[in-house]
């Protein structure tokens, strides 16, 4: 009998033990991931209206498309020219989570920051979501097919991603069905090819991202900090622009002091029209940078220029270079099967033929449009290496490719 009390009491005191270690456990325990993506931490508990919820604040110093104005618990994005002939721009005013909103002005949308789901209509701004870590909050994309972006892919190959279309194919029923924070797209002022006039009418929050407007690699590369505004990562995005310019600036020097600059052409003939960049374009200051002679650089328009084939055969009949070519074509045959002028350029005859389609998935999707854009420093060192190969020998051609 007495060594069955001490039994009871072994066990009762062990029952005890056990009980108050779990709750000590469960008291102590760190939430895991999944409960933290599923909650937005960063909202404001107990709000200050004389703190200053942004503290890490972005500078623009290369993109001329946007603007940001900071306030203590909001910041207000100002997309100046949307699209070509816009007559108006776009306003976005967004609050820090478990603040008060301010008064808006009716053009403008009222946006919670950091934003826990995204929709990306343009892979251009997919790269953007990847360098700033927030690809767990990405939930759809125009489509899934097209995408190069690694990180990207792998979640879309986990089922995770849907694929929403875009522009006149937007699905819209679907997007209201994964009910987005935001959404980044794009526009054209096409009424009837854009998409986000649809997507605001269905009462959607929708950011345009107009870096395509942009005249310089760096002004496009820039549109990251834009990104960045709406997931409240400034400080992320500074330092990763920081040493995109850092990089780009460094190899341009190196092509500037060349004297030697071998003469450039682009584009190619397309339905009877030979659309090239003007030279106050981002593709003629590509150009500039990696010491190259374009020679349409003295036409001043940023955008592009529609000539017949006689006009550029005549002026580029005997140029050193030829770039950015068909992105179907991957041979010398597959151009001179298409149209047999053009083997009377010297840069067909020389086998000086270099195509930015290096880097295109199984379904046609070319990186050169979506890394590329973020990655300014590698295509100049790629057009560097094309043109005065002695400057960068060990660098090795990521977006371009030689025709042969």
């Amino acid at each position: 009998m007495i060594k069955s009390g001490k039994s009871k009491l072994i066990s009762l005191l062990c029952l005890v033990f056990a009980v108050a270690t779990f709750i000590i456990s469960c008291q102590t325990r760190q939430p895991d991931k999944t409960s933290l993506s599923t909650t937005n931490s960063a909202c404001v508990q107990n709000y200050n209206e004389n703190l200053d919820y942004f503290p890490n604040k972005i500078s623009i110093t290369q993109a001329k498309g946007f603007t940001v104005e900071y306030h203590k618990n909001y910041k207000i994005i100002t997309v100046k020219q949307p699209w070509k002939d816009a007559k108006a721009g776009f306003k976005y005013i967004l609050v820090q989570c478990g603040t008060p909103a301010p008064q808006a002005p009716k053009d403008s949308q009222v946006i919670t920051v950091p934003v826990n789901s995204v929709i990306s209509l343009s892979t251009t701004h997919l790269p953007h979501i990847a360098k700033l870590e927030v690809v767990d909050k990405l939930i759809g994309v125009s489509d899934t097919k097209r995408v190069n972006t690694q990180e990207v892919a792998e979640k879309i190959k986990s089922g995770k991603i849907a694929s929403v279309g875009s522009n006149s194919n937007v699905n819209v029923e679907k997007i209201l069905e994964l009910n987005p924070e935001l959404i980044t797209t794009y526009g054209t002022g096409n009424a009837q090819q854009d998409s986000y006039p649809k997507l605001l009418e269905s009462g959607l929050k929708v950011a345009i991202n107009a870096e395509y407007m942009e005249n310089t690699p760096l002004g496009r590369s820039e549109w990251l900090k834009f990104t960045a505004l709406f997931f409240n990562q400034e400080q992320k995005a500074e330092q990763i622009f920081s040493e995109v310019v850092k990089k780009y600036e460094s190899v341009a020097k190196l092509a500037k002091s060349i004297k030697q600059r071998p003469t450039v052409f682009v584009g190619f003939n397309f339905k009877g029209t030979w659309y090239l960049p003007g030279g106050g374009s981002y593709a003629a200051k590509y150009l500039e940078d990696a010491g190259a002679n374009y020679l349409w650089r003295d036409e001043k328009s940023s955008g592009s220029l529609p000539l017949s084939f006689e006009v550029v055969l005549e002026r580029a009949t005997n140029a050193d270079f030829w770039v950015n070519l068909s992105q179907s074509w991957k041979t010398v045959k597959d151009l001179l099967k298409e149209d047999n002028r053009y083997g009377d350029f010297k840069a067909v005859k020389n086998n000086k033929l270099y195509n930015n389609n290096a880097r295109v998935n199984e379904n046609g999707g070319n990186d050169y449009w979506e890394g590329g854009i973020s990655n300014p420093d590698v295509v100049l060192s790629d057009l560097i290496k094309i043109f005065h190969p002695e400057i960068l020998p060990n660098h090795q051609l990521v977006y371009y490719r030689k025709i042969n």
